[in-house]
């Protein structure tokens, strides 16, 4: 059977962030040996409430996980961690990495997105897997407060994919960004956008980061719909700029499904197409962009090009004036 998704009255509304907090605090405390707790934050926001945790609750041994990259056998690292047996609170972030990759893989493939969240036979992400079928090992080796910091889309990976686990929660909280914060936050990762050498230069890891703050970003509450379509477009650049054209696309698609007028988003799904070999397709995004700005150079720019490569010599030659 699948969990409940939240422990949630659903007739009322969440909590508010610093009442969740204070919920969190106060559990801690209560809790004496093996435990799990799980935290829907944002990673930048998941920082500031560890900071707050330790400060209030200086008489516990806290340490933090943070991890970096994708990992498969989560027990095992948590068996090397050094003075594992003095750690009474462990908080955990970075498990999400492992999950969105795992995500990007099975889209690549083909799946829907019912097919990558639901409980069914279809995979499992491999960090999922060993965490249900470990599941009495940790209880039984670890006495540890295990405190799992993760954005939205990853709660539900949990929820749905690693019921095992999940269920022995005891508490899930949901600390997410007040309205100021959560725009300055998403500000900044849209603000960021550099020169073309600056993309090319992240490593792969680096842009993981990118795309998971991004997403995570995208799915709090509160979020305006004119800054997500800002931070699905800086989500298409990262694609881009990895030639992962397809989910560029896809990403440009989601913006301008939100701000339709968005012209740059229009020029960029237009360069994505043409390297998909879809000129036609390309040709329309250029128009689009066009339409909403008729002096874009680029886009003039880029029709001629992609006319050019149709055999279409006037037409591009034209297009090339016009810019």
């Amino acid at each position: 059977m699948k969990p409940e998704a939240i422990d949630w009255d659903e007739d009322l509304p969440p909590a508010e962030p610093e009442e969740e907090y204070r919920d969190l605090v106060r559990t801690i405390k209560r809790t004496k040996g093996f435990s799990l707790l799980f935290v829907e934050c944002s990673p930048a926001e998941g920082e500031r409430w560890i900071a707050r945790v330790k400060t209030d609750i200086p008489q516990q041994k806290i340490e933090v996980l943070r991890l970096k990259e994708s990992v498969y056998d989560f027990y095992n690292l948590i068996e090397e961690l050094p003075n594992r047996d003095r750690i009474n609170v462990l908080f955990v972030q970075g498990l999400e990495y492992s999950l969105y990759e795992y995500e990007q893989e099975k889209k690549e493939l083909g799946w829907e997105s019912k097919d990558i969240y639901s409980y069914s036979w279809r995979g499992v992400p491999p960090v999922l897997i060993n965490l249900n079928q470990q599941r009495e090992r940790f209880r039984d080796n670890f006495k540890i407060c295990f405190v799992f910091l993760l954005p939205k889309f990853a709660i539900d990976y949990f929820i749905q994919r690693a019921p095992d686990f999940f269920d022995w929660r005891s508490s899930l909280f949901k600390l997410s960004m007040d309205k100021e914060l959560l725009q300055l936050e998403s500000r900044q990762a849209c603000s960021e956008r550099w020169k073309q050498e600056d993309y090319l230069a992240l490593t792969p890891q680096e842009r993981k980061r990118k795309l998971v703050r991004i997403q995570s970003l995208i799915d709090e509450d509160g979020q305006t719909p004119e800054q997500q379509a800002e931070l699905f477009y800086e989500q298409g650049l990262l694609h881009d700029f990895a030639e992962e054209y397809a989910k560029a696309r896809s990403s440009y698609d989601k913006a301008l499904e939100i701000k339709p007028d968005l012209h740059e988003a229009w020029n960029n799904r237009g360069i994505a197409l043409r390297n998909l070999g879809r000129e036609e397709e390309a040709i329309a995004s250029y128009d689009k962009a066009l339409e909403f700005k008729p002096d874009y150079r680029d886009a003039w720019n880029n029709r001629g090009i992609a006319l050019r490569n149709l055999g279409r010599e006037e037409e591009a030659i034209a297009s090339y004036d016009k810019a």
